[in-house]
């Protein structure tokens, strides 16, 4: 019998390769236009601990260290593409704290 394939992603803090279950995902919601197409808002940044918000996502392991080391490297920004307010982060550490 043939076995599952089980989905691999890599922590933006330490770099290793894991099984996605193993990993907390951070997603940025899609932006936010008018009826025109024109920019209201840019989405907004948080800890995705069920896998199925929808928008852009990256991946962090389930403790402190790793998104200290992933938000001191600015790789969520980089991931994302856009500039993260430090308002965010703090509530990002304050929700990973909380689960751990």
């Amino acid at each position: 019998m043939r076995q599952k394939k089980i989905p691999l992603r890599k922590c933006s803090g330490c770099g290793e390769m894991k099984p996605k279950y193993e990993l907390v995902r951070v997603v940025k919601a899609p932006d936010v236009k008018d009826e025109q197409g024109k920019f209201v808002r840019s989405g907004e940044v948080s800890l995705d601990l069920t896998g199925k918000k929808s928008g852009r996502g990256a991946y962090v392991c389930k403790n402190s260290d790793c998104l200290e080391k992933a938000i001191k490297a600015k790789r969520f920004e980089r991931a994302f593409s856009c500039k993260i307010p430090e308002e965010i982060y703090i509530e990002l550490q304050q929700e990973m704290r909380e689960n751990e």
